[in-house]
């Protein structure tokens, strides 16, 4: 019987801590700016997907997993998921990337004088030796060791598919979709079921996982009556199997 007891709680402990989470989040611009169309990548799974119109992104991950952030014009962003805050939002700044300003060069204009205008507008033999030795050394190959990722540097791999970067085309994301759900029922409705304020958002999101159709709502960021109706009665055909669990 003791082994039995053993065998069961070993069983808990491994599936708890192989459990996988969804975590959310928000990037956003020195100024607090929400940035959106940042790729969200999950290294160890290499999943990916892209930051809505209001910066946020909702991507699934546990404790010990680093988040990579990527935007063009921004720096890269990373953030390490622990135990701590693997139940909070995972928000983040995103700094602009310095940009190079185009040299400007300013030339002396012709004076009438032939040996200072030859001067002034030949470059001395240094400057145009030095310029004919860095177009050689520009036009020689790289050696591939010099392109290389360094040591522990993340590459993407090159494959013949196509990666999905979320479905850019919507105009809502599940995250929409949950926030409107939780203004529309109001906190209320979840009181009736007895699901508590902090667990509101996990248990919309178990009743989307567990084939919820929701395509044509996030297409055209528009939920009907009947879409409303039709939620509700898939929170009460799966409220038991929430809570079995």
């Amino acid at each position: 019987m003791k082994l039995k007891l053993f065998f069961f709680l070993f069983i808990l402990f491994f599936i708890n801590i192989n459990a996988q989470n969804y975590i959310f989040g928000k990037a956003i611009s020195e100024d607090n700016a929400e940035i959106p169309d940042v790729t969200v990548i999950n290294i160890r799974t290499d999943e990916r997907v892209v930051t809505n119109r209001d910066g946020h992104f909702m991507i699934s991950g546990r404790a010990g997993d680093e988040l990579r952030f990527i935007k063009t014009g921004y720096e890269r962003g990373n953030k390490k998921i622990t135990g701590d805050n693997i139940g909070l939002p995972v928000n983040i700044t995103l700094i602009r990337a310095a940009t190079l300003i185009a040299e400007v060069e300013i030339k002396k204009g012709i004076t009438g004088d032939l040996k200072a205008d030859a001067k002034n507008l030949s470059p001395p033999r240094k400057v145009q030796k030095l310029k004919s030795d860095l177009g050689k050394y520009m036009a020689q190959r790289s050696d591939p060791r010099v392109l290389g990722a360094r040591p522990g540097e993340f590459v993407q791999p090159v494959t013949k598919g196509v990666f999905s970067f979320g479905r850019i085309k919507n105009k809502w994301d599940d995250i929409d979709f949950m926030n409107y759900l939780q203004t529309a029922l109001g906190d209320k409705f979840f009181e009736d079921l007895k699901i508590d304020k902090p667990q509101i958002e996990h248990f919309i999101l178990y009743i989307f996982r567990t084939g919820f159709e929701r395509k044509t709502i996030l297409k055209y960021s528009y939920c009907s009556e009947a879409d409303l109706n039709r939620f509700k009665n898939a929170v009460l055909n799966r409220i038991s199997s929430y809570r079995t669990s």
